[in-house]
């Protein structure tokens, strides 16, 4: 029970005791009060009446007019004249006993009996006659009960006010304790809130105080740990004159994007070479010539920042040399891109920096999953060359293989309007398991697969580019979910399921798919929406955009993560479930020791919080042995099972 409720019931229950015994104590009074003054009133009145009566002792009609006169009064139950002599009723007046508007139960409590009177009348020295008289405790018992009343409303309106008075003290009182609770419970989700305002209690304000200081070392000892872990990164994965990726995890990414994955697809990769470097370090100086490096690295990091293009790497390979990652970009729009860039650097050339702007050569080239590195490093190489090989056309796209299906654009558009539309959707899932235990299944996470007019089933690699071009992602979102959720209804275990970048900034499809997880609350256990890191949004829509998930019921989780890690920062403030490793920092990890240290890193920031970390796409058991040694808890890939229809 609440303490708010806890009080009002004793307030009511110490009022019932007050009220019960000074109702009792002052009837009591009252009674004897009242039991003499009938007496005395009885007793007042017999006397009155002998005395009137003496002188017309022996004129019966006017004795009994007498009597009547004061019988009629109402204050009396009966009034009789008896004969000394001969005990004759001489005179005899009565009314029935009846006392109207007070309930029995209280005539019976107050048990209020009638009080007689009497007196002697005289003839001369002698007895003649007795005058017997008996009050009606009518009135006394309606007087009672009336202020019986009175004291009842009087102390239930005090205890009304006493109650909501105490309350509203009370809840006052008492708010930082709501306060602590939040932050207690912010804590169980991995949130880090500070209190601002100290209660004035005393007692109160050193439990604040307490919990203040626990929060601050928890976030200083967490901001510490992600600050020697985004060190270890960018010493690792980052280029210190430009702030762009390296070579190093250029690879990586790139290896990750040829694999055969359900989360990557067809894409291009741009090379920039900037002419006659070695030149221009002798004729401008190491600091110009650093500057023009930092001004492309600057213009390459600009065309990443655009949400569209968040899934992008842009890198310094070495040198004057960088390339630019892009998964999902058509042909078309890989050569105006390549153009764009071509403009941009030539005008600044001619702007006023001939002499130090050089003419710098790009090189396209088209990769699909499955496709050998190699054959795409060596494409590149081949087209660099053709455009060194045409001054006046500085950048060189070459045409890839075709990957089936082979459909124009048209085809993929009616194919998968007609795919969403009539629920051509397969559901596949890769299971995620524990570290220590393979055999425990935490999760499964949901892919997908739609199927084309020839009945086959198509990976998501391929069609996802084209939804992305077609701005269809909040509706295959919601379609997904919508089937997930119908599968869950019926099979009951536990999910993840992604949610696209376009759909949590597309504000009424994300409105639909909030109303549809409040609508099956019974289901939020068993999913788990998740977020791509390469697709966040700003911090404070994405706390707002989490409280709102976090509010259905349902949990949220972070997949590819690695790649921002200055962002973890942020991360208490979500009430993440887990945290999902990208694959680029996995692979090889039993090979590569500053892999290791950088995941360590990783761990004992997010171990400070108690966030579970899962390791993406392990593909061979040594990696497993080594993220097991590095107490990651979960891990996924093919190694563990490939993604299966269930």
């Amino acid at each position: 029970m609440k303490l708010r409720n806890q009080l009002f019931l004793a307030i009511c229950l110490f009022l019932l005791v007050a009220f019960s015994g000074s109702f009792f104590v002052s009837l009591e009074s009252s009674r004897e009060q009242m039991l003499g003054q009938l007496r005395s009133h009885a007793q007042d009145a017999a006397t009155a009446l002998g005395l009137s009566l003496t002188a017309q002792i022996d004129d019966p009609a006017m004795m009994e007019l007498m009597v009547s006169s004061i019988f009629d009064s109402g204050y009396f139950s009966s009034i009789r004249i008896i004969d000394v002599e001969g005990e004759q009723v001489l005179v005899e007046r009565n009314a029935p006993a009846r006392i109207e508007g007070v309930p029995g139960w209280f005539v019976s409590l107050v048990n209020l009996h009638h009080q007689g009177g009497d007196a002697l009348i005289m003839r001369g020295w002698e007895q003649a006659a007795r005058v017997e008289v008996l009050s009606n405790p009518q009135f006394a018992l309606a007087k009672l009960w009336d202020s019986t009343l009175g004291s009842l409303i009087w102390l239930v309106v005090c205890g009304l006010l006493s109650a909501v008075f105490g309350g509203w003290l009370l809840r006052r009182q008492l708010r930082p304790l709501e306060s602590l609770v939040k932050q207690a419970e912010a804590i169980s989700k991995r949130e880090f809130l500070s209190l601002p305002k100290l209660p004035r209690t005393p007692e109160l304000k050193r439990v604040v105080l307490a919990m203040n200081q626990m929060v601050e070392k928890l976030k200083a000892l967490f901001t510490e740990e992600a600050a020697r872990s985004e060190k270890l990164r960018s010493e690792s994965y980052q280029d210190s004159l430009t702030g762009l990726a390296n070579r190093r995890l250029l690879d990586e990414q790139l290896a990750d994007h040829l694999l055969v994955a359900e989360q990557h697809c067809d894409g291009h990769l741009l090379m920039l070479r900037i002419n006659d470097l070695t030149g221009l370090n002798q004729r401008l100086g190491g600091q110009r010539t650093d500057a023009l490096i930092g001004t492309v690295g600057e213009l390459l990091k600009r065309l990443t920042q655009l949400p569209e293009r968040r899934t992008w790497l842009a890198a310094r390979n070495r040198g004057g040399e960088f390339s630019l990652l892009t998964q999902g970009l058509s042909t078309e729009d890989a050569a105006r891109l390549a153009a764009e860039i071509s403009a941009t650097l030539e005008n600044l050339r001619q702007t006023g920096a001939s002499d130090c702007m050089p003419v710098a050569h790009l090189g396209i080239v088209a990769y699909h999953p499955g496709e050998p590195a190699s054959e795409v490093l060596m494409r590149l190489d081949q087209a660099l060359t053709q455009a060194r090989q045409h001054p006046e056309r500085p950048w060189v796209q070459l045409s890839h293989v075709e990957t089936p299906p082979n459909l124009s654009q048209y085809d993929w558009r009616s194919w998968i309007d007609d795919a969403l539309t009539q629920g051509q959707l397969v559901l596949y899932f890769q299971p995620v398991v524990q570290c220590a235990d393979t055999s425990e299944v935490l999760h499964h996470k949901v892919l997908a697969r739609l199927l084309d007019p020839q009945g086959q089933a198509i990976a998501a690699g391929h069609f996802l580019p084209w939804i992305e071009r077609l701005g269809w992602s909040a509706r295959f979102d919601l379609a997904m979910l919508e089937a997930t959720l119908e599968y869950l209804a019926v099979n009951r275990w536990p999910l993840a399921l992604s949610l696209s970048g376009s759909t949590l900034r597309d504000q009424p499809q994300l409105q639909l798919i909030l109303d549809m997880l409040e609508s099956l609350p019974e289901l939020a256990p068993l999913l788990t929406l998740e977020i791509d890191e390469r697709q966040l949004p700003p911090p404070e829509e994405l706390q707002r955009l989490s409280h709102s998930l976090l509010d259905t019921g349902y949990r949220i989780g972070l997949q590819h993560f690695g790649g921002s890690f200055s962002q973890i920062g942020n991360l208490t403030q979500l009430g993440l479930a887990y945290l999902k490793i990208d694959g680029a920092y996995i692979r090889h990890i039993d090979e590569q020791q500053d892999k290791r240290l950088f995941i360590e890193a990783i761990f004992r920031a997010t171990n400070n919080i108690d966030l579970p970390l899962i390791a993406e796409m392990v593909e061979t058991q040594g990696e497993l042995e080594t993220i097991k040694a590095l107490g990651v808890f979960g891990v996924m890939g093919r190694l563990i099972g490939p993604p299966e229809p269930m």
